[in-house]
């Protein structure tokens, strides 16, 4: 039985004015479907209206379908056969949980032209706000404008945070500028071969697994990555991938964690024009003997590519026109190196290169792949945890994007999976991460991106 809202029983209204209730908007849920254990000692409220939201979104094979499946999954354990109308705890030092059937209210109805699912879910927390004026109702939703409709009402209304970057600013770059060092030390990385300790270097604090420095003495310099397992710095020499040559320090870097197949992980940010997607392919062809395959895939459409049934024809003609940006860097690669157009050609056919949705990825295991997912940016943190986890022996896998432009209308640069791999994966052996800052596809591009 579904309890509708009504007065907390008396053992925990002497905690009420403590306790918050929080209301739960549908897309919080299709974001993660643990999202109810995550607010401490605080109760949530399901309005039924997301129910039947969720009713929509239990038969599909995208992310968002699978987290529908779990959330139901999850409450119906909770609940058991009866929700008691002061809920159903849901564990040790967490609040409860309950299922709001409507409130009807002439509020909300008069305010707005029509109704909608967004319009019932924020009437049902109006209500709950009125029957228990005892303690704060927040309303918890990723729709910025449900947020605003909300603080007109006078409700507050809250983003969920939990899988969020504190701060962009503050997202770990990959790579530090260090310019005092000893003219005496930079000389050492171009006499010694083993690397240089990193007592030696005591103007780097704390350096963290794979990360990038740029030690300067003047007009001395030399580039360097840091590797933990013998806690020494070790000299980064310019390379090319394939015909591609890095034409900076950041692309070198990214060039020497894509190549090195004792990192397993490798993110690239930057904006648009930086060689993200240029790099990671001319990586992936530099390393083919020893990969299997080399699988590139980007977001067809920001919830589980279901756009693509509109077109006509087959998967691979529905793919084409949003796959289109991997083969113009092909296609520069062919150009630059003209050598290689006879070996793409031949691994295109044989299927040694594949292109495909990252809806297929569920339930898949990659073996010895070099698995390329461009515009990262557009995939929640649960998406981006799924197709790591599809990783098997022997597999590298390249996230790039840029988190200034997200096209997810859930997500933003502190909430997408892109920043949150980046955030969680620093410092770890597998991993390496480098922030491409400079445009180099043209002077208008860099223009445009800096000030458009």
């Amino acid at each position: 039985m579904i309890s509708d809202a009504g007065t907390r029983t008396a053992d925990s209204a002497a905690t009420s004015t403590q306790v918050k209730l929080f209301v739960l908007d549908t897309n919080v849920i299709l974001h993660d479907a643990g999202c109810i254990f995550n607010f401490e000692e605080h109760d949530v409220a399901i309005p039924i209206t997301v129910l039947e939201e969720l009713d929509r979104f239990k038969k599909g094979s995208g992310d968002i379908h699978a987290q529908a499946r779990q959330f139901l999954r999850e409450l119906d354990q909770l609940t058991g056969d009866v929700i008691a109308e002061a809920g159903v705890p849901l564990g040790e030092s967490l609040g409860r949980i309950r299922v709001i059937l409507g409130i009807d209210t002439d509020r909300v109805r008069g305010v707005f032209i029509g109704d909608n699912a967004d319009h019932r879910i924020l009437n049902t927390a109006l209500a709950l706000r009125h029957l228990e004026q005892d303690r704060e109702v927040v309303l918890v939703t990723k729709d910025t404008n449900l947020r605003m409709k909300s603080r007109a009402f006078g409700l507050p209304a809250q983003d969920y945070t939990t899988d969020k970057v504190r701060e962009s600013d503050a997202l770990y770059s990959g790579k530090r500028l260090v310019t005092d060092v000893p003219s005496s030390v930079v000389d050492m990385f171009y006499t010694s071969d083993s690397g240089v300790d990193v007592a030696a270097v005591d103007q780097v604090e704390q350096p963290v697994s794979n990360e990038n420095f740029i030690l300067r003495n003047g007009s001395k310099s030399v580039l360097a990555t840091y590797h933990d397992s013998d806690r020494s710095f070790r000299r980064v020499t310019r390379n090319a991938a394939f015909g591609i040559s890095a034409r900076n320090a950041e692309q070198t870097f990214a060039l020497q964690a894509l190549t090195d197949d004792s990192i397993r992980l490798v993110t690239l940010a930057g904006l648009a024009g930086s060689g993200k997607t240029l790099l990671a392919l001319a990586a992936a062809l530099e390393c083919r003997t020893h990969y299997r395959q080399i699988l590139l895939a980007r977001p067809v459409v920001a919830l589980s590519n279901r756009d693509i049934g509109y077109l006509p024809g087959d998967v691979n003609q529905k793919l084409d026109p949003y796959m289109q940006p991997l083969y113009d860097n092909l296609t520069v690669i062919k150009h630059t190196n003209p050598e290689s157009a006879e070996t793409i050609a031949e691994m295109q056919e044989t299927h040694r290169i594949e292109i495909s949705p990252l809806a297929y990825i569920r339930g898949r295991s990659l073996q010895k792949t070099y698995f390329i997912v461009d515009e990262a940016q557009n995939l929640t943190p649960h998406e981006v945890k799924t197709i790591i986890t599809r990783a098997g022996e022997g597999t590298k896998i390249v996230l790039t994007g840029d988190i200034q432009q997200i096209d997810h209308p859930y997500l933003d640069s502190l909430s997408n999976g892109l920043s949150y791999v980046i955030n969680r994966m620093r410092g770890q052996s597998l991993y390496a991460h480098v922030t491409l800052e400079r445009g180099v596809r043209s002077e208008l591009a860099e223009v445009a991106s800096n000030l458009l």
